[in-house]
């Protein structure tokens, strides 16, 4: 019964997400319990009092805790690529979490005869078997969901944490080659959960020099909802090298009302006055409802919001005359 309902959302998904015309869709995430745990599902080795991640309108989200040794994922996405695969023959993107994410299982105090270095190497194992899988199916693209980079800013503010989570993604991402860094891209936004967010205060000139580290092609940058945007877009145009595409959001889906396609061509059209217009894209700032039980934003209202990101690049697109 679930699987037929789950077989017919994901349908329904890609089909409308089709209806968009973006050339390039993905799943919509519908069967996973989120972005973050999906690798954590039928896994028997977890207790559920991990590290609590607060949101500003006062909830919190709390991840499980490993309590023995091995680390493996329970599930690839993969997996989820080669469902949708069976709704469309467009190009896919494939989201996949990040491993710094996930490094958040191992608790302060030492598993025995499990240390942290091993559960890392683990980590770095499995993480790249994600993002190679979904290479292997046959993904567009792959997007890493780095979302508590800007978090960790708020958690130790003097960057080290951020740094070590740059170097622990680096790990994975050593293992391909350049041509298949190509297209891998991370995606970054202050969290978006429930209509609020878990670091919009912490200034993303702290977070872009590390961020621009990572060993890869694409960029998916939170900017729609951003205060000062052409001051953002200007410390980004310093960091980026001739192999980077940058992604920039022009949809905000905290905000419930749809953007114009106006609006979204006036917000490329911003960009590309500042960054190179060759290694521009768009994107939206973040999920739409990155938890399963997230319903604060209906369906029709997302996809009205896509439709709208995609009518407004084509707009951006005849304007700059490409």
């Amino acid at each position: 019964m679930l699987e037929t309902a789950y077989s017919e959302a994901l349908r329904d998904t890609i089909e409308r997400l089709e209806q968009t015309g973006s050339p390039v869709i993905t799943d919509g995430e519908q069967t996973k319990p989120s972005f973050a745990t999906y690798p954590l599902s039928g896994l028997t080795n977890l207790v559920p009092d991990g590290v609590i991640i607060p949101f500003a309108d006062g909830h919190t989200r709390q991840l499980p805790r490993l309590a023995a040794a091995p680390f493996r994922y329970g599930v690839h996405a993969a997996t989820y690529l080669e469902a949708a695969r069976r709704y469309t023959q467009l190009p896919i993107k494939q989201p996949v979490i990040s491993a710094s994410a996930l490094s958040l299982l191992y608790p302060s105090e030492a598993i025995p005869g499990y240390a942290r270095d091993q559960f890392l190497a683990d980590l770095i194992d499995e993480a790249e078997l994600d993002i190679r899988g979904a290479l292997d199916a046959g993904a567009d693209s792959v997007q890493i969901d780095f979302t508590e980079a800007r978090l960790s800013l708020k958690l130790d503010p003097t960057g080290g944490l951020l740094r070590s989570f740059v170097t622990l993604n680096n790990q994975v991402l050593d293992r391909f080659t350049a041509d298949q860094r190509q297209r891998i891209g991370v995606h970054v936004c202050p969290g978006g959960d429930h209509d609020s967010t878990h670091s919009a205060d912490v200034d993303y000139a702290g977070l872009l020099p590390d961020l621009f580290q990572l060993n890869v092609g694409r960029f998916y940058l939170q900017m729609a909802s951003e205060p000062d945007k052409s001051r953002v877009l200007g410390i980004v145009s310093q960091l980026l090298r001739p192999n980077h595409t940058v992604f920039v959001g022009v949809i905000d889906p905290i905000n419930p009302r749809v953007e114009t396609a106006a609006e979204v061509r006036d917000r490329v059209l911003e960009a590309a006055s500042i960054l190179p217009v060759a290694q521009l894209g768009t994107t939206d700032d973040c999920g739409f409802a990155p938890f399963a039980d997230d319903v604060s934003t209906a369906r029709e209202t997302a996809f009205s919001k896509i439709r709208a990101r995609v009518e407004g690049t084509e707009l951006a697109a005849r304007a700059l005359g490409t």
